[in-house]
């Protein structure tokens, strides 16, 4: 089983494209894309749990410098 989620992310002024680009290098992320609008990086990401992917935001995508706040929505297939 994979658990998927897409990872919308706020940056500090002018840094959306670095965080993506450093985003992108992250094992278990499959798309990191900066955007326009409410967010600044809209990111795709998997894992074989939902507790991997929770420890895949909190200590990978949240630690990086530039990121001021972060909201996970999975992926559910009903």
């Amino acid at each position: 089983m994979v658990v998927q989620a897409y990872i919308l992310i706020q940056t500090d002024v002018g840094k959306a494209a670095e965080v993506a680009r450093q985003i992108a290098e992250i094992q278990g992320v499959t798309q990191a894309e900066d955007v326009t609008g409410p967010y600044d990086v809209i990111v795709r990401a998997e894992a074989k749990s939902v507790d991997e992917l929770g420890k895949l935001v909190v200590s990978q995508v949240q630690n990086l410098d530039g990121i001021t706040r972060t909201l996970t929505c999975p992926v559910v297939h009903i």
